[in-house]
């Protein structure tokens, strides 16, 4: 299956290097450019990307905003925020407007479509530890989508999924991937696919990144530091 690729930056020498490098990976194509958020917004809703790749700080409209107005939107867009800053609140904010993914400029290139396609299957793009860390330091931030999980709050229930969806949700908010998730629970690798599918549906989430504030909001994931 081919990536199709929204790349959003009022860099435009970034956006070309970027249009080059997947131009030799058959399995991205890159169907669009914009140079702001506003006009991001309208490009996903008349060329239906699977991923944009988004920067932050934009004139006019920035990615933040841009992000939020995608993921709230009927699209099924993935947004992979990549930006020249990586203090901790550009992380939070990228999150709480529905990022399934963060990333750095200055990371290699081959991690930077690696991540692309990671977004695009709905998986996590964060290491495990990493992405642990961060959410844990998110669902505790007051506003966070969280809030109510953080120290001295009340686990939000879950209700509607099975017993063995509810092993599979802990799991994943322990940053395990669907190879260990089959592994610690003696199942196979597609059955273990499976269930993190149905948990999609069933808690509307977009991908792993909100499975993991959600393990973390009902308590299920007890935050580490």
């Amino acid at each position: 299956m081919t990536v199709r690729v929204l790349l959003v930056d009022d860099q435009p020498l970034l956006r070309s290097g970027l249009r080059v490098i997947m131009a030799d990976h058959p399995d991205l194509t890159v169907v669009g450019e914009a140079a702001d958020g506003a006009e991001a917004v309208r490009l996903v809703g008349e060329l239906s990307p699977d991923v944009v790749v988004m920067d932050i700080r934009m004139p006019g409209m920035d990615g933040i905003e841009a992000t939020r107005l995608i993921t709230a939107g009927p699209t099924a867009a993935r947004v992979l925020v990549l930006t020249t800053f990586d203090e901790d609140d550009h992380v939070y904010d990228a999150l709480r407007a529905g990022a399934s993914g963060f990333l750095v400029k200055d990371m290699a290139l081959d991690d930077i479509l690696s991540a692309v396609r990671v977004v695009a299957a709905g998986d996590a793009l964060i290491a495990p530890g990493v992405t642990r860390r961060l959410i844990a330091d998110f669902v505790g931030r007051p506003g966070a989508a969280g809030a109510a999980a953080a120290p001295g709050g009340s686990p939000q229930p879950i209700e509607g999924i099975t017993e063995r969806e509810r092993e599979v949700l802990t799991l994943v908010g322990r940053g395990r991937s669907n190879a260990e998730i089959a592994e610690d629970l003696f199942i196979t690798v597609a059955t273990a696919k499976s269930h993190v599918s149905r948990l999609f549906a069933k808690l509307g989430a977009r991908d792993r990144v909100q499975l993991v504030i959600t393990a973390y909001e009902a308590g299920l994931v007890t935050p580490t530091r």
